[in-house]
């Protein structure tokens, strides 16, 4: 399938101009032309938006120099989408060969026929992936995206070579009470997002740039809103108002996967902040018991989103993993 021309990449509407948070000069993901990289896949009949950077099948500097240059996979969490890796993608792309998607019903990526499930994700993933080449890689999933990389690596362990959980959902999230008793208030909620999505998207350069409506949009997300670079967290705001948001929800909290936990035998790396407001610190420490081999690394004064937090933390200590 072609790219659709209707699609604005990252930094399309930033391009060539300075961004403030970041103290060394324009950051990499503002320095890449997004449409390079971006196509259309048909899985099983379902449109999916992906992102691929770095050497492949062999090619590269990195294969070049002998290199291990293992293939990495980023997986976005509830009401996300591909471009909450965008501090990790063309970091990484220097040396793997890495992969994002939209999963269907999030970002560009149209609502599934069938109903939204982990299980179901994972199975798409097993498949695209297929699709791309890739026998097995290396999963970094955030949050919902953590618990469908889990999925993944328990149902389809081939395909899993080492795992990265980052504020993973799956423990504390299933049949979380709060949550449940919330639902009628998220549904409204999701319906304002939905008719006010267009109206976000055209104006979040804008409203990302103030930061009281900044910490108003990412307060429940990130520890320190303001400290995000404007146009980073614009992108992050783009995908606000999701269709898939309340399947989602629903398949993370109607999902158990506690007890099939023991059986992921890849390498696992889980990372947490210390002030993450959505899922619990607590859990990564169960994870890490659950997990045959994993080991937890938190970080104090962060939230949801380590990667976007603390880039260049997270991305030393993903390399670290990798390579290890």
């Amino acid at each position: 399938m072609s790219v659709q021309p209707d699609i604005e990449t990252p930094g399309s509407r930033a391009r060539g101009e300075p961004d403030a948070g970041v103290p060394h000069g324009r950051a990499p993901w503002l320095q890449v032309d997004w449409r390079e990289h971006q196509r259309w896949l048909l899985v099983d009949g379902q449109p999916v938006n992906v992102i691929e950077l770095g050497p492949q099948n062999g090619r590269g500097d990195a294969a070049e120099q002998g290199q291990a240059h293992e293939t990495v996979v980023f997986v976005h969490g509830l009401s996300g989408s591909w471009a909450n890796w965008l501090e990790q993608l063309p970091v990484l792309a220097a040396r793997h060969r890495v992969v994002a998607v939209d999963l269907p019903g999030f970002g560009h990526s149209p609502m599934p026929a069938e109903d939204i499930s982990i299980a179901g994700y994972a199975r798409l993933l097993d498949t695209l992936l297929g699709q791309l080449g890739i026998d097995a890689a290396a999963v970094v999933g955030n949050s919902m995206g953590g618990f469908i990389g889990a999925e993944l690596a328990i149902s389809f362990p081939q395909r899993v070579e080492r795992l990265v959980l980052v504020s993973a959902a799956g423990l504390s999230t299933h049949n979380e009470p709060r949550t449940l008793r919330a639902m009628p208030a998220l549904r409204r909620l999701n319906r304002v997002l939905a008719m006010s999505a267009a109206w976000l998207a055209a104006h979040s350069d804008g409203v990302e740039r103030r930061p009281r409506l900044r910490a108003a949009t990412l307060n429940l997300v990130v520890a320190h809103p303001s400290r995000l670079a404007a146009a980073l967290a614009a992108e992050q705001v783009r995908g606000a108002g999701t269709p898939g948001f309340l399947q989602g929800l629903e398949a993370v909290i109607g999902y158990d996967i506690r007890d099939r936990l023991p059986q992921i035998a890849c390498p696992t790396l889980i990372v947490w902040g210390a002030r993450d407001r959505l899922i619990s610190v607590r859990d990564a420490g169960v994870f890490e018991e659950l997990i045959p081999n994993a080991r937890k690394v938190v970080y104090e004064d962060t939230g949801h989103m380590a990667m976007l937090e603390r880039p260049a933390e997270f991305n030393a200590l993903l390399e670290a993993f990798l390579g290890g």
